[in-house]
């Protein structure tokens, strides 16, 4: 047998192979307008199947996406109570007895506002012009606008972040607000709210109101009957302004005490003993007080320092420094 014959047919045939190729003739490849010659009813058919084939395809696949599409997220049990005006959740419009789903954000229109409730935690209002986003049952995002809140579930349970710091409830009712520069304010009318953010960390009775900065986190706490002057010099202290200090120190009232310790914290070395100074005139403390230890940030110094405020005592409110991870 030629070995031409096997690769281009060119060399002589070889009887034996003709006969297999006889064999195999009907399985031999053809070229698709041949088939279509040797049987016309296909050329008929193929649209029409070709059609049938598509429409089949799509629909197994509609199927196929429509079972492993994402499900929507979960309802939390914030619940629109009350509405007035026009509000947004979840990209559609509000309406009572919605629920906030997590992840989805309430968005008010001007002149709007709209209430919402959990049976376990408490009633949130959101003022006119506000976004809030729900992460879950217990924590909350302020973008911009007005939060006004009575909590009923145990303290630290709650929390809402703003672009600045982190409220957490320690048993209260507060308004919060946020610019659209992400900066805020929070007003406190019953019980304690904690802000944190960066290391930065304030406590906020009620009767105080506290700033918060998108950059710089919480500012220092003030009551709202402080002096003008107080609270100007104090403005003007946070603002970077350290010639401001003497007028405020001057300016502190025994009740400014809460605003002196947080400064205790955050005023740098000849100042924070100015400022220690001050605070031990105005507050009693215990014999255990070192300036020294003060001086240095001791935390047992500065714990000692707080109960001399005869506010709540620092074992109590300590526990609300857990990390939130949900």
């Amino acid at each position: 047998m030629s070995e031409d014959y096997l690769w281009d047919r060119s060399g002589p045939p070889d009887p034996e192979i003709e006969r297999l190729e006889r064999a195999l003739a009907p399985l031999r490849y053809r070229h698709r307008p041949e088939l279509l010659r040797r049987a016309p009813g296909l050329v008929r058919d193929t649209p029409r199947r070709a059609w049938w084939a598509a429409a089949a395809a799509v629909v197994l696949a509609a199927a196929g996406m429509s079972r492993f599409a994402a499900p929507r997220p979960r309802a939390t049990a914030w619940q629109v109570i009350n509405l007035e005006g026009a509000a947004r959740m979840g990209g559609q419009s509000a309406a009572l007895t919605m629920q906030l789903r997590a992840g989805e954000a309430v968005r008010t229109a001007a002149g709007s506002q709209v209430s919402l409730q959990a049976a376990e935690v408490g009633r949130i209002d959101l003022g006119p012009g506000s976004e809030l986003r729900a992460a879950t049952d217990r924590k909350l995002l302020l973008r911009r606008g007005t939060l006004h809140a009575f909590i009923w579930a145990p303290p630290r349970e709650f929390v809402v972040d703003t672009p600045g710091a982190r409220a957490v409830d320690l048993g209260c009712e507060y308004t919060l607000n946020v610019d659209t520069a992400g900066n805020g304010l929070i007003r406190v009318s019953l019980g304690w709210v904690a802000f944190e953010f960066g290391g930065h960390e304030s406590f906020i009775p009620a009767g105080a109101q506290c700033v918060t900065h998108r950059a710089g986190g919480p500012g220092i706490p003030f009551y709202e009957d402080a002096t003008g002057d107080f609270r100007s010099a104090l403005h003007e202290f946070e603002a970077g302004d350290g010639a401001a200090l003497p007028r405020l120190l001057a300016a502190a009232r025994p009740r400014d005490g809460l605003t002196l310790w947080h400064l205790l914290t955050r005023a740098n070395g000849a100042d924070r003993g100015r400022v220690f100074d001050r605070f031990a005139q105005l507050v009693p403390l215990s014999q255990d007080v070192s300036r020294d230890a003060v001086m240095h940030k001791d935390a047992h110094a500065l714990d000692l320092c707080w109960d001399g405020l005869g506010l709540e005592n620092t074992s109590w409110w300590r526990g609300w420094e857990r990390r939130w991870s949900e």
